[in-house]
């Protein structure tokens, strides 16, 4: 379990990594744009992104 659990963290990273590093003006660009958005709108997305990763996760497994 924590070797799974290690290896979805090390992906994580590497997915993470490529849009600055393909891409560091956009990525830059978006950073800014989400400064703008207010915090209500920013928690409501992780939770959105936390539900589609979760249904994603049963639908695979």
């Amino acid at each position: 379990m924590l070797h799974n659990l290690a290896v979805a963290f090390c992906l994580m990273l590497v997915i993470e990594g490529i849009l600055p590093f393909l891409a560091p003006g956009r990525w830059r660009k978006m950073l800014e744009a989400v400064e703008q958005v207010d915090d209500n709108t920013v928690r409501l997305l992780g939770f959105g992104s936390m539900i589609v990763g979760t249904v994603l996760l049963y639908i695979v497994n």
